[in-house]
């Protein structure tokens, strides 16, 4: 893996494109920014506020509270019927959605509920065959197509709801300071501890202390990439994971013994954070599931120079993109039963969920420069919910199917999902 490694400093910068100069806002988030002084002090930015210790903490109570309204909704339909049917797909996806809108925005907002629909809209135009992609300096293709006229109405109105949502929440800081200000004669900011995603942007634009202006365009830029990067791949890993689960009711059956050996065979409030402890053998689920179902099969970057990959000589400027679905079932890494799901085969390897192997051979987040940051959150989610899932009930295929009847086609998208 030469671009991760040798070549990583080469290849640390993202190739630019129609669809991706409209959804980023020309590179001015952190995702898809071109690597250089911007990106540096966005990735700071992220690690030290937006991730930083205070709001990991925060973010806990608030997946503790999802995967608590979870476990309910899933209960009072299993209450029905001792073999009710669960959407698991749709209830993931719910909760993933609500974690990261009440960690952007606190609590509920009157526009939270059409950005998610906008976002839904904008992510599947993102994620189809687009010909301006293929010719992209062709006016006839734009004009036929219409691929990016569409991605422009949609992004422009997620841009007006994000606009309202950040008006709404500065009037909402300007009327509390006020009647703070009434009441004791000196106005109260909000306490760092009690800060969302979204109060932490403003306080910094206000601050004024970057070594660049925290444009509304920015903050507007940032919360759409939060959004997309952690929803979507967040509920699809985990509804791999259930299937994969489904279809080999011995691992799940293990994974369960680990638990109750754990936590005891009767409790019945909600599996928190600090009993995860040592669950080994269920993360080595959560590891096989990214293994063979990466939620990203395509990580891109771009040539900053001309260099040799692999004997090949690469412009300065070519994109390329590397194959994490490829690199994860390679046989040469994995051996011949590299398809297989096989939670074995990590019980002999050194490799974490954002800690490579020798030979990159495990990159479900990334590596190098332009690693996902937010691989910790998302990995901490996963085994929680994973957790509660496995320990409070008992899952199977509907109608009594066996588990190799199980539908394991995957839909064409950005992100890898299952197909039904």
């Amino acid at each position: 893996m030469e671009v991760f490694k040798t070549s990583d400093l080469t290849f640390a910068t993202r190739p630019s494109g129609p669809t991706l100069d409209i959804v980023s806002c020309g590179g001015k988030g952190l995702a898809f920014a071109p690597y250089g002084d911007h990106w540096r002090q966005m990735r700071k930015l992220c690690i030290m506020e937006l991730l930083s210790a205070r709001q990991v903490r925060r973010m806990d109570s608030i997946k503790q509270a999802e995967v608590t309204h979870l476990m309910e909704s899933v209960a009072t339909a299993s209450s029905a019927s001792a073999s009710a049917i669960i959407d698991i797909g749709k209830e993931l996806a719910r909760l993933t959605n609500n974690i990261i809108a009440r960690a952007a925005f606190g609590g509920k907002c009157r526009q939270q509920e059409a950005y998610l629909r906008e976002l839904a809209v904008l992510a599947s135009l993102v994620g189809g065959f687009s010909l301006v992609e293929l010719y992209p300096s062709s006016r006839l293709v734009r004009w036929l197509t219409g691929d990016s006229r569409d991605l422009r109405r949609s992004h422009a109105r997620i841009q007006r709801i994000l606009a309202d949502i950040i008006q709404e929440r500065k009037e909402k800081k300007q009327n509390n300071a006020s009647a703070t200000a009434t009441a004791t004669g000196t106005p109260t900011p909000t306490p760092k501890e009690d800060e969302d995603l979204l109060d932490v942007r403003l306080r910094l634009h206000d601050e004024d202390t970057l070594s660049f202006p925290l444009t509304s365009e920015i903050i507007e830029a940032v919360i759409f990439e939060i959004f997309g990067a952690a929803t979507d791949t967040t509920s699809s890993t985990l509804e791999w994971a259930m299937a994969e689960l489904i279809r080999n009711p011995h691992v799940m059956a293990r994974a369960k013994l680990e638990l109750q050996q754990m936590l005891g065979h009767h409790r019945r409030s909600t599996i928190t954070s600090a009993d995860l402890g040592d669950l080994h053998y269920l993360r080595m689920v959560i590891k096989e599931t990214l293994r063979l179902h990466p939620s990203v099969s395509l990580i891109h970057r771009a040539a900053m120079e001309d260099c040799q990959v692999m004997g090949y000589h690469i412009p300065k400027g070519t994109s390329v993109m590397i194959n994490a679905f490829a690199v994860g079932t390679d046989p040469t890494h994995w051996g011949e039963d590299a398809a297989e799901f096989r939670l074995e085969r990590f019980e002999e390897m050194s490799v974490e969920y954002f800690k490579q192997g020798p030979q990159m051979e495990f990159i479900p987040f990334g590596a190098g420069r332009r690693q996902c940051p937010g691989a910790l959150f998302a990995s901490t989610t996963m085994e929680l919910v994973l957790a509660n899932l496995l320990y409070h009930f008992d899952w199977a295929i509907p109608c009594g199917a066996g588990p190799e009847t199980l539908d394991m086609g995957e839909v064409f998208g950005i992100v890898h999902r299952r197909a039904n």
